[in-house]
C-alpha cells in the first residue's frame, strides 16, 4: 500500500500543472473515483482542512490521505510522492536557467499552461460548486457571482494583468458584504 501511496502522488505531482489547485480534481479522480481510498464528502472536507491549515494544499491534501491509508508511514509516503516531481523538475531546470525561458518555444509554452491550469482550476472550483449548492436556497446569486468571478480571473491570467492578491481578496469580502443583505431576504 505504501508503493501505490507513493506512486499515485508521485503521478499526480509529476502530471499536474498550476499547482495545488491545479492538483485539486486529479486527486479527486485517483483516490475518490478509481480507488475510493476516501469518499466524495471526505473529499470536500480535505479540501477545506488542506486550504485552512499553512503549507501547500497539494501537500496538506497528500499527508491527509496518507495518514488515513497508512498512518504516519503513508503520510510521509503521499508527502514524499506529490513533492518529489517538482523538485526534480525544478532541479533540471535551475541547471539551465539562464537559457531555458528565452527559447521561444518554452516561453510560449508556459504562456499555453497558464491559460490551461486556469481553465483546469475553473472546472474543478465549478465541480465543487455544484455538488455543494445543489439544494442551496441561494443557488441563483452564488451561480451569477461565481460565473463573473470565474470569468475576471481567466480574463485577468489570459490578460496577463497584475493585480495584487489582497486586493483581489479586499475586493471579495466588499461584493460580498453589499450582497449580504440581498441573500438574506431570498
Amino acid at each position: 500500500m505504501l508503493v501505490r501511496l507513493f506512486t499515485t502522488f508521485f503521478k499526480i505531482g509529476l502530471f499536474t500543472f498550476g499547482g495545488g489547485y491545479g492538483m485539486i480534481s486529479i486527486v479527486k479522480d485517483e483516490c475518490v473515483d478509481k480507488t475510493d481510498w476516501i469518499g466524495e464528502e471526505e473529499f470536500v472536507d480535505i479540501i477545506a482542512i488542506a486550504e485552512s491549515t499553512p503549507g501547500p494544499i497539494a501537500i496538506n491534501m497528500a499527508t491527509y490521505i496518507g495518514y488515513k491509508k497508512c498512518r504516519l508511514l503513508g503520510a510521509v509516503f503521499a508527502t514524499l510522492g506529490v513533492v518529489l516531481p517538482s523538485v526534480i523538475v525544478i532541479y533540471i531546470i535551475s541547471i539551465f536557467l539562464k537559457n531555458f525561458l528565452q527559447i521561444k518555444i518554452i516561453s510560449d509554452a508556459f504562456y499555453g499552461i497558464r491559460i490551461a491550469v486556469s481553465i483546469i482550476i475553473i472546472r474543478t472550483a465549478y465541480k465543487l460548486f455544484r455538488d455543494e449548492y445543489k439544494d442551496s436556497p441561494h443557488k441563483k446569486m452564488t451561480v451569477f457571482l461565481f460565473v463573473i468571478y470565474m470569468v475576471l480571473m481567466l480574463c485577468i491570467n489570459i490578460l496577463n494583468i497584475d493585480i495584487n492578491s489582497v486586493s483581489l481578496i479586499i475586493f471579495a469580502f466588499i461584493i460580498s458584504a453589499l450582497l449580504l443583505p440581498f441573500r438574506l431576504k431570498i
